[in-house]
């Protein structure tokens, strides 16, 4: 039993054992009408998330309220250090639920020292192809599914030593035997709740330890900034807890199931009577650019994603486009209801768990809404 102990004291890190009740005694000090405001921004891995905090004189009332900031590139993969200063740009804000009211959360689109977005910030590209198509109102929903893991690497909660029951019971699972990590989940949950995130749901996923969380709907560009920042709430909670919320889409070899991030898409003719016929525009569109999106889909041009569509463990091939009915091993799902009721929307299930939503979002809106011509100019 105490060796059992000691592993797993082992498995988080040791700032999760710090004194929470003294840390609580400062959290709880007033602070005047000064506010904190925490700036976060995706490195140059285009998957990390950073974040530093500053102090303002009196509560933000909107984004527009908060300066522009720097930081040194050359210490998050984006800059030489002979001309490191990067340019921190808010773009949307949030309460924060870890220092609470009045303090806030922004996120930043980062520019280089010409003032021209970094490598990874594609989220300006993005906005234009979403200014472009907004007639259509396009909504998307995405499922951030992730895995918990120790500070060792190993997944949260199975043996040391071996593998936990082959995986059939966890899915939506209850029990200490069944589900593991829950406490991190539920808090997440209020931390997006309190944020300002528009989290629609969670539940634990196939493979013991991992789990998903949907974000949406949201309209246009806010789809990508509502997930990072859950991104980093998620991070955010799990450094409370001492474990790691991994984002690989194979995190473990063998018949274990990989972790995606399915968007759901619907215009404005989707949802409307007769919408099924548009989205079957869409799906022709999509087959048609299949190598194109497989490549946007990751953060790596598809070289984690191929890890993961092997055409088995409810996931099409990365070679090969399909899309159907209520088929989990499709590339495209049409929900069975949708087709039922003739409208609503359709569920691209490549995306990896890792990709940016700047990107996903910007290749589903310019396939299925741009033509060729106004699609090469976006980018």
């Amino acid at each position: 039993m105490a060796l059992c102990l000691k592993a797993s004291m082992a498995s988080v890190s040791h700032s999760s054992h710090l004194n929470k009740v003294v840390r609580q005694q400062y959290m709880s000090l007033p602070q005047g009408e000064k506010c904190q405001v925490t700036y976060i921004w995706i490195d140059g891995t285009g998957e990390g998330l950073r974040n530093k905090t500053r102090t303002l004189d009196t509560e933000p009332k909107s984004i527009d309220d908060i300066p522009e900031w720097n930081f040194d590139g050359s210490s998050t993969y984006q800059a030489e250090g002979s001309n490191s200063d990067m340019y921190l740009s808010p773009v949307s804000m949030f309460r924060d639920p870890f220092t609470l009211d009045p303090n806030k959360l922004v996120l930043c689109e980062v520019l280089k020292y010409n003032r021209l977005p970094a490598e990874t910030n594609h989220r300006m590209s993005c906005n234009k192809v979403m200014e472009k198509v907004k007639e259509h109102c396009i909504w998307f929903g995405m499922e951030q599914e992730y895995t918990l893991l120790g500070i060792d690497g190993h997944p949260y909660g199975w043996p040391m030593n071996g593998f936990p029951q082959p995986q059939g019971p966890f899915y939506c699972g209850v029990g200490a035997d069944r589900a593991y990590g829950r406490d991190i989940v539920e808090c997440h949950y209020k931390a997006c709740l309190y944020a300002g995130i528009k989290i629609y749901g969670t539940n634990a996923e196939v493979m013991p330890s991992q789990w998903e969380y949907q974000v949406g709907h949201c309209k246009g560009i806010e789809m990508g900034d509502q997930l990072w920042v859950s991104r980093f709430l998620l991070h955010r909670v799990c450094e409370d807890f001492g474990v790691v919320a991994s984002m690989d889409p194979k995190p473990m070899k063998g018949n274990w199931n990989g972790a995606g991030c399915h968007t759901n898409v619907s215009t404005n003719q989707m949802r409307e009577e007769g919408g099924l016929q548009y989205i079957e525009q869409a799906i022709e569109k999509l087959s048609k650019k299949h190598a194109e999106h497989i490549r946007v889909y990751d953060p790596n041009g598809g070289k984690d994603n191929i890890r993961r569509l092997t055409g088995a463990h409810e996931t099409s091939s990365i070679n090969d486009f399909s899309a159907g009915v209520a088929n989990r091993g499709a590339s495209i799902r049409i929900p069975r209801q949708v087709g039922r009721e003739q409208k609503g929307y359709f569920e691209d299930r490549r995306p990896a768990a890792n990709c940016d939503p700047y990107s996903v979002t910007m290749a589903i809106a310019s396939t299925c809404l741009l033509d060729s011509e106004d699609s090469e100019e976006s980018k």
